[in-house]
């Protein structure tokens, strides 16, 4: 079976700080790193949340403590013009935009920059009237499960099939939430649950420490992995120390690049690789004294012997069957 070259997504989001030359050097490292998209996130920070809204532990820590969501997130805002300068320099740079949205308004926005997906965060997988609206758009859709349930994994699903999209556009990610995520919370099985249950792709969305959770992903199956970047985990803001520099991205996408090939097809067979050592580690029959002419082969004048060119072992029993045609010496190739 061919497999699926592993989609790898840069997960800018917020670790621009709201400053546009951030943003763009994110870009840069995602190029550098060898990602295939760089992802943002399109909000509107009223919109997103109530002005009381408090802030969750890793964000407080990370943050001014005092101020609130709403505070926080008004400082990250993309606008429309960031939006449309971005996109220009992606194209430029040669790697894919994607944006994140967290409601129909942002849709309805990214939408009229002809994105050629759409990427569905986890707060948003009960959103009844957001999954529909993006269901009608009938494009590839990520879906990140994190703090969900297989239950609402699967009304999520109804949702969107319901307003007409292909099942076949439509890829959910194992994900947790937490940030940064304990390993042990991690639970890359998922991959596999998502996919033989929903009969639909999978992938994995990372938040844990470092480089080997994603990778294994890979080699579990995940066709997409989505991966937070920063310039620097020292940064002010919410997701930089759960991120990776771009250095480490490198690495990532080095090290899911050579998985894909080391997964293969599954038909087991002799590889060109490893043909020269066939022979030179394989044995085969050899005289282990010398032997005459008409004399019988026996387990006392036959032995296997290093390099396997001549007769293999599988015929051994046929071969005690048998009277020598010619005379043999000892350590002699037995031909019959």
């Amino acid at each position: 079976m061919k497999r699926i070259k592993t989609l790898i997504i840069a997960e800018a989001g917020v670790n621009h700080n709201g400053d546009i030359k951030i943003a763009k050097k994110l870009i840069d490292a995602a190029v550098y790193a060898g990602a295939d998209i760089i992802k943002f996130q399109t909000f509107s920070s009223v919109g997103l949340t109530t002005s009381s809204a408090i802030k969750s532990n890793y964000q407080k820590s990370e943050t001014k403590p005092n101020e609130t969501q709403q505070e926080m997130l008004s400082k990250l805002e993309l606008t429309k013009e960031n939006h449309l300068e971005l996109i220009n320099y992606c194209q430029k740079k040669g790697i894919e935009f994607l944006s994140s949205a967290f409601d129909n308004e942002s849709i309805s926005f990214l939408d009229s920059l002809n994105l050629k997906r759409w990427k569905i965060p986890s707060g948003e997988i009960t959103n009844y009237p957001y999954l529909k609206f993006v269901g009608s758009k009938n494009k590839e859709i990520i879906l990140s499960t994190g703090m969900s349930n297989m239950h609402e994994i699967e009304a999520a699903l109804e949702i969107i099939l319901e307003s007409g999209c292909d099942k076949k556009n439509i890829t959910f990610l194992q994900c947790n939430s937490q940030y940064p995520t304990p390993f042990e919370d991690a639970n890359l099985r998922v991959i596999q649950t998502l996919k033989n249950k929903f009969k639909v792709n999978a992938g994995f969305s990372d938040h844990t420490i470092g480089i080997e959770a994603p990778i294994a992903a890979v080699a579990m199956g995940a066709t997409i992995i989505e991966k937070h970047l920063t310039l620097n985990k020292n940064m002010e803001g919410p997701d930089h120390k759960a991120s990776i520099e771009p250095d480490e991205f490198r690495d990532l996408v080095i090290s899911i690049r050579n998985i894909e090939k080391a997964i293969g097809d599954g038909i087991k067979t002799v590889n060109p690789s490893e043909s020269e050592n066939k022979i030179l580690v394989r044995k085969s029959l050899y005289a282990k004294k010398s032997i005459k002419k008409g004399e019988r082969f026996t387990v006392e004048n036959i032995c296997l012997k290093r390099p396997g060119s001549g007769i293999s072992p599988l015929l051994w029993n046929e071969v005690l069957k048998l009277n020598a045609k010619k005379n043999f010496e000892i350590d002699e190739q037995i031909v019959i």
